[in-house]
């Protein structure tokens, strides 16, 4: 995948494309999937998906405000200003609808995204993601980054920094990790991503009913953010949804089973193309 630069509503946010010379086709917004990255995440953590899915499929993943190389803006990070970034960027590079793919913080903007702006949205992939986010529902809605180490003389020592604050394994955080003059540190702000994930906590069950498109919801059993209860609920009250559950697989199944994940999303996508089939 390519890393570019987009002007996004006065932000210039990083997006990386999995196929560069497809603007320069007839078709270009055949096949393109709209990728969304959750908490503390990068657009480039869909790589792996992007080969799978090539040449089918061109992704486009964007890197939300304050998130990666892109610019943090005003301090805004509430969901509607991650719905309107993805709209405003859509809108931008002409293409559309498209499929929108997204991990949980991602999932609810994609979801959202296509409540409110459903001629851009042709179909949902939300990935643990949940219609409902906050306590006693959630048992811990908020990862709270704002006592971590700042910098760390090594990246080994910032991975042991971050994993003494009680993280298994550090390794989706350190995709943010970059050397700096003074030492390793992370690209997000800690402060606003506890912001952020303050803003997303609520009642998004009127955004996930709100929109008709297909829709795949793609759920960990072993996952601590969306209880298994709930993505069932989501499934059955919303028309048109597939739900696939993977066992093994925690919140980031798409880490935890890149095959798997790779599988139920190709076959979805295939469900759209084939005519006399249901979604």
């Amino acid at each position: 995948m390519i890393e570019k630069i987009a002007d996004v509503r006065g932000l210039r946010l990083a997006w990386f494309d999995s196929d560069p010379d497809a603007d320069d086709r007839a078709g270009a917004s055949a096949g393109v999937v709209l990728a969304l990255h959750g908490h503390f995440g990068r657009a480039r953590a869909f790589a792996p998906l992007a080969a799978a899915l090539a040449p089918g499929h061109r992704v486009i993943a964007l890197e939300q405000r304050g998130h990666g190389r892109s610019e943090r803006g005003d301090g805004d990070f509430r969901p509607d200003a991650y719905v309107e970034d993805a709209a405003a960027f859509l809108r931008g590079l002409e293409v559309g609808p498209v499929v929108v793919l997204g991990h949980s913080m991602g999932g609810v903007v994609a979801f959202r995204l296509a409540a409110r702006h459903p001629e851009l949205v042709r179909a949902l992939i939300v990935e643990e993601g949940g219609a409902l986010n906050r306590r006693p529902e959630i048992a811990h809605p908020v990862l709270d980054v704002r006592g971590w180490t700042r910098r760390a003389d090594t990246l080994a020592g910032l991975r042991r920094a971050i994993e003494e604050q009680g993280i298994p394994d550090a390794s989706y955080f350190l995709e943010s990790a970059v050397e700096r003059p003074e030492g390793w540190g992370l690209l997000f702000d800690h402060d606003d991503m506890v912001a952020s994930q303050e803003a997303l906590m609520g009642d998004w069950w009127s955004d996930w009913l709100g929109s008709d498109c297909p829709a795949l919801l793609v759920h960990g059993l072993d996952s601590f953010v969306l209880p298994t209860v709930m993505a069932r609920e989501m499934a059955a009250r919303r028309p048109g949804t597939v739900l696939r559950e993977l066992a093994g697989c925690g919140h980031w199944v798409h880490d935890d089973d890149p095959v798997a994940f790779a599988q139920v999303v190709g076959e979805f996508l295939t469900g759209l193309h084939a005519p006399d089939e249901v979604v």
